[in-house]
């Protein structure tokens, strides 16, 4: 018997495009490294796919519309990438790590056409993230 695939209707985790940098340090100088992926919110799950500087990448984790969470791992081919963030009008942010090595801030939000993603990039500061950090 096939699984049942019920979309996600909460508009926080709308299933399609989205966008969004990843920071290996918080504040007003940390450098945004763009990315770009396909997610897909359903049954609690979330899975995708996308690239960034670094290559392409698989996505697989769960969110919760109670908690307003989404923690994901971001596999590519050589290592993986933990993501915890929390979900709110501006996306999806938080932090990110690899093992003891490795963390920074993230922010992801739904596609949007036009210079839209800037002004919403701008809705989350170095602030924001820092104290997600």
């Amino acid at each position: 018997m096939a699984q049942s695939h019920n979309a996600e209707s909460h508009p926080y985790f709308p299933s399609g495009d989205w966008e969004g940098f990843y920071l290996y340090r918080s504040g007003p100088g940390a450098e945004r490294h763009p990315m770009r992926c396909q997610l897909d919110f359903a049954d609690g799950k979330v899975t995708g796919g996308g690239s960034d500087d670094v290559g392409a990448f698989r996505w697989q984790g769960v969110y919760s519309t109670v908690e307003m969470s989404c923690r994901m791992v971001k596999q590519y081919a050589t290592h993986v990438i933990f993501y915890d963030g929390r979900a709110d009008e501006s996306g999806v942010y938080g932090t990110w790590s690899q093992g003891a090595y490795f963390s920074g801030g993230f922010h992801l939000w739904p596609k949007q056409g036009g210079n839209e993603e800037e002004a919403v990039a701008e809705k989350v500061d170095a602030k924001q993230l820092a104290g997600a950090c």
